[in-house]
């Protein structure tokens, strides 16, 4: 579902590579953490799968299309929520959906269904006609979760997207998440509460310094460290101990 082959980054100035020689293969049918320090390269890679940023060596796949040399038809096998969604102020919450639900041609009789469905889980049906610049945090990353799961992609990226949700939508999300992947897609996402990926996800994958330094499910990573029963938080902060990173989160 998403593979990045030998992929590097280094902005413009900088001593080191922000992502060094990155290679990762994540699968359909899972969730899939990706997690590391303040400045690891997570964000630089989550731009550079969603074609933000253009990597300076390497290759992305993203459900079988290289994102740079077929970027619009892996654009439409993504759904993406940043870890700070620009949403366009002057419109309402339906104007947004319904030009999310045009870009990516889904049809009145289902943009409605999951429409319904997602607002109300969210408790924001009753917003619906307000401008998203009188909606509060929370509600504006429900509203962009919403604009990217209308579609129903195959592969879901989320930066940091509990942030902002309620103790509610948060667990209803997470069902969300687990009701996506078990239909054969894929779910990636990065977060620093580190109890929230233990718990959901079937993989993670952790960066330091632009390098990918562990990767496997919890037992794989604690066996590979000789610490049956540790923490998720254990294992990352005794891998990442090394120190700081150098890119943005």
């Amino acid at each position: 579902m998403l593979k990045l082959e030998g992929v590097t980054k280094r902005y413009k100035g900088a001593a080191v590579n922000a992502v060094d020689n990155l290679d990762l293969e994540v699968r359909p049918g899972e969730i899939f953490g990706f997690l590391g320090p303040n400045g690891a390269g997570k964000t630089t890679t989550i731009k550079m799968i969603v074609g933000l940023l253009r990597a300076d060596r390497g290759r992305i796949l993203v459900n079988g299309h290289d994102a740079f040399a077929e970027p619009l038809a892996a654009k439409r096998s993504i759904g993406f929520v940043p870890d700070n969604p620009n949403l366009y102020p002057r419109l309402t919450g339906l104007e947004y959906l319904n030009l999310i639900a045009d870009v990516f041609g889904v049809d009145g009789a289902t943009r409605k269904r999951r429409l319904d469905y997602f607002l109300e889980m969210f408790e924001l049906t009753s917003a619906l006609g307000d401008l998203i610049q009188s909606y509060s945090r929370g509600m504006q990353q429900k509203l962009a979760l919403t604009g990217a799961l209308l579609h129903q992609p195959p592969l879901f990226i989320l930066d940091e997207p509990m942030v902002g949700l309620d103790p509610r939508s948060a667990h209803l999300f997470k069902k969300v998440m687990r009701e996506h992947v078990n239909k054969g897609n894929t779910v990636f996402f990065s977060t620093h509460v580190l109890e929230v990926a233990e718990q959901l996800c079937d993989r993670v994958g952790i960066i330091n310094k632009g390098q990918l330094i562990a990767c496997g499910t919890m037992d794989e990573l604690r066996a590979a460290s000789g610490q049956a029963g540790s923490s998720l938080e254990k294992l990352f902060l005794e891998l990442t101990d090394a120190g700081d990173g150098h890119d943005e989160a």
